[in-house]
């Protein structure tokens, strides 16, 4: 079984490779892809991106969001995660069987001191109950495709800020991610393994996977991506990965609701969007203004409903006007801003 451990860290660029891959015959199935990447969430195939995300602490804290063509939940990676794929032909893989699949990982693990690692659920490797890797499927062209984490080292505190949107009333279709205790396996480890950088930690689960005794020894097994694999690439990174459309366009319909009491009245903002675009703004509320509200309103519609957006076009207007007595700002954090 031949496996690629990607140099890149930008999941745009890795999810890229393992399409690219997967549809392509460059590698003989079974194989595995390992890579490791800078702070990012990916949301599943289905889901509502920004009902996932909290896009201001996203783009406070320079977390890449994209999308992926797997279903599941959205799912918060750094630099302490690895991850993991296998792609393998559909006719000797049953759908859904994430245990089968990951066999392989979980007694890496085990052979590691991480004894208590067991797949649990529908697509989860938990340990004390906790969870340290989610996983998804796709299948396509009779070859199923199936990746997962691991965290090893991650920042449990970035997990519960970039993914919890706790401002926004979001009413929508979209597949809603299930939110589970989660845990590094690091400290589950043998103290050999413990201290180890990402990618040390992806080298000695490569040697138990392959059953050698060297890093060395295992790259004979290793996929060199040649110019024209590179060149595909780059064009899928273009064309879906870090598109706008793909990441936040799929998303289904979805309204939300933006209500606060201020010392000068009370506002409360219904937004309508479409293809993660503002279609409709209703501004209603007990304030005053000489400006006609709906100025306000109008000027929102057909933007992006993403935080920098609503601030710069808010920016353009005398906010006195129309919401006379509230601080400016204090009207762009309402509109505009996640808290």
């Amino acid at each position: 079984m031949k496996y690629l451990a990607m140099k890149s860290n930008d999941i745009r660029q890795n999810l890229a490779t393992e399409e690219y891959l997967m549809n392509s015959d460059e590698i003989p199935l079974p194989f595995m892809l390992f890579y490791i990447e800078k702070p990012c969430i990916i949301v599943g195939r289905n889901q509502n991106t920004l009902e996932e995300i909290n896009q201001q602490y996203c783009e406070e804290h320079h977390i890449t969001v994209t999308r992926r063509l797997s279903g599941g939940g959205a799912m918060y990676q750094d630099l302490g995660n690895l991850c993991f794929s296998f792609v393998v032909p559909a006719k000797d893989q049953r759908f859904g069987d994430f245990k089968q699949l990951v066999s392989p990982v979980v007694d890496a693990l085990h052979q590691m001191g991480a004894t208590g690692a067991e797949v649990t659920g529908r697509n989860d490797i938990v340990i004390d109950g906790r969870k340290f890797s989610g996983n998804a499927m796709y299948s396509r062209n009779q070859k199923t495709f199936s990746h997962g984490t691991l965290m090893y080292d991650v920042d449990t505190d970035a997990v519960a800020g970039a993914l919890h949107v706790a401002h926004d009333k979001i009413a929508s279709k979209g597949i809603k991610s299930v939110r589970s205790r989660v845990t590094n396996v690091r400290q589950y480890l043998a103290p050999e393994f413990q201290h180890l950088t990402t990618a040390k930690f992806r080298d000695e689960l490569i040697k138990r996977i392959w059953h050698v005794a060297s890093i060395d020894e295992a790259r004979q097994n290793e996929y060199q991506l040649t110019g024209q694999d590179e060149q595909a690439i780059q064009r899928l990174v273009k064309e879906r990965y870090a598109n706008w459309d793909w990441v936040y366009g799929k998303s289904p319909q979805f309204t939300v609701k933006k209500r606060h009491h201020f010392d000068s009245g009370t506002i409360d903002a219904r937004y309508q969007v479409e293809n993660g675009k503002i279609v409709a703004v209703h501004l209603y509320g007990d304030f005053f203004g000489t400006g006609d509200v709906n100025e306000v309103a109008q000027a929102l519609v057909r933007i992006p409903y993403a935080p920098a957006a609503i601030r710069k076009v808010l920016g353009r207007f005398d906010l006195q006007k129309y919401f006379l007595g509230i601080p400016d700002e204090q009207v762009i954090n309402l509109l505009a801003e996640q808290h």
